[in-house]
């Protein structure tokens, strides 16, 4: 079935068609989810909300592009909402404006397989995740992450700076060592 013929069904109310989006996206756009909230029930909460919206929303999908990439475009917007509700709700927590930039061998990032940087991502205060993400993973510019986001483009730069930063110091930490050594174990073992 093409993507437009999936569509067409999802509109028309189709929930074979709507189990069969959901088995092809649903496992990466749960990727997405967990690399903004950092929390798996987060993650979950917000990806059914995503396809919530997907599915009242499918004809607004123009068929201009992938529809894949319209559904990530979708559940971007959806964490980045549920984001700044819980930022209204929470208190907003003071973050350390001088972290230390820790030198980190070059290879460092190299040694880390993508489930234990995954982790650390998510250990991220929620300020610099949200920008790394957007940044570092989605391809947005920092003009349009600003846009997105409600911030200045420079706050957007300091962001991931501080993020960068963030990572290298915890990957520098002996605790990282011991998330790698754990890693590689798992490979030799099955």
């Amino acid at each position: 079935m093409t993507d437009h013929e999936l569509a067409n069904q999802c509109m028309a109310g189709n929930a074979e068609a709507q189990k069969e989006l959901w088995k092809l996206y649903s496992r990466k756009m749960m990727a997405v989810c967990m690399r903004y909230c950092g929390d798996r029930n987060d993650a979950e909460d917000v990806l059914q909300e995503a396809f919530i919206k997907i599915f009242q929303r499918m004809h607004q999908w123009q068929g201009n592009g992938p529809l894949g990439g319209w559904i990530r475009t979708v559940v971007v917007n959806t964490n980045l909402t549920f984001l700044r509700e819980r930022k209204k709700k929470l208190a907003e927590r003071e973050i350390d404006d001088h972290l230390p930039v820790s030198d980190v061998e070059p290879n460092a990032f190299d040694q880390l397989g993508a489930e234990v940087l995954l982790q650390l991502i998510a250990q991220m205060p929620e300020g610099y995740r949200t920008v790394f993400n957007l940044f570092a993973v989605e391809g947005y510019g920092h003009k349009e992450i600003a846009d997105m986001l409600g911030i200045s483009e420079n706050t957007s730069k300091t962001q991931f700076l501080k993020a960068k930063n963030w990572l290298k110091k915890r990957i520098s930490e002996p605790s990282s060592d011991d998330l790698i050594e754990e890693q590689n174990e798992g490979y030799t073992q099955g």
